[in-house]
């Protein structure tokens, strides 16, 4: 799909990747943004760089997805691309994960995108051309040491898009989901851990790679070269694979947020 002209929504937009796909949306010449952050001031600044719109939203709770939407259709009379991309780390651990701390992480990191395909994706099936583009991580694809939570939801997110574009990759739809190792975001401010094996990146780096993925309709992005090997490795061998990430485990063993 051609950005050029494109109406586009991007959660997660007061900082980090969201920011720097509002910024590149704009550059691309897109007909309009609309910036989704619960922190409404960051979403304001973003939009008021580039001439967008702010919304205050939490992706987590269906009904602000909804008017999300409305405000978009609002805007510019509906949505072409909508970039799911807001998202948490969660807490670290396992045994220190409450049942509650279970429900925000999944409803922030998997309902979000099922949220926004659901509400979305009928005015694009009826226009018969449509993009949604989702943020992951490469812990979605292999796993992240020592963080249950943001491992099973980042591979939720992974399987949801995948679903979405089996069932309507071939009705007009397109979807990419975006799965990096570390990114210069809040996220990693104090410290990547095992994500920052193969360096971090800056945020423009993985928008730009978003972008060449829309126009390209490209499903998986990935800005960490190493990812699609390391794929492609646990796909050939799952066992040789696991016992890798067993030994990677033993020099992460005590790492936590926070940690250089």
């Amino acid at each position: 799909m051609q950005v050029k002209g494109k109406r586009v929504v991007v959660t997660g937009a007061a900082s980090g990747i969201g920011k720097a796909l509002c910024e590149a949306f704009n550059d691309a010449e897109a007909e309009s943004v609309v910036c989704v952050d619960m922190n409404l001031d960051g979403a304001k600044d973003t939009a008021d760089s580039i001439g967008g719109l702010a919304v205050q939203a939490n992706v987590g709770i269906e009904d602000d997805i909804i008017n999300v939407i409305k405000e978009a259709d609002s805007l510019s009379g509906g949505v072409d691309i909508f970039c799911s991309n807001a998202g948490i780390g969660g807490v670290h651990g396992f045994f220190e994960v409450e049942t509650s701390d279970w429900q925000n992480i999944w409803e922030i990191n998997v309902q979000s995108h099922i949220f926004a395909a659901k509400h979305v994706l009928p005015q694009m099936l009826e226009r018969g051309e449509g993009y949604l583009m989702s943020t992951s991580s490469a812990a979605g694809l292999l796993t992240q040491i020592g963080s249950a939570g943001y491992s099973v939801t980042k591979a939720a997110a992974v399987s949801f898009a995948e679903w979405l574009k089996i069932t309507y990759g071939n009705k007009g739809i397109g979807v990419s989901c975006l799965c990096p190792q570390a990114v210069r975001t809040a996220m990693t401010a104090q410290g990547a851990g095992v994500a920052g094996v193969d360096g971090m990146i800056e945020p423009e780096v993985a928008a730009a790679d978003v972008l060449d993925a829309i126009e390209k309709e490209r499903f998986l992005v990935t800005p960490h070269a190493e990812v699609l090997e390391y794929v492609s490795r646990k796909g050939n061998d799952r066992d040789r694979w696991i016992s890798g990430m067993q030994r990677l485990q033993e020099r992460y063993e005590d790492w936590k947020p926070g940690d250089e």
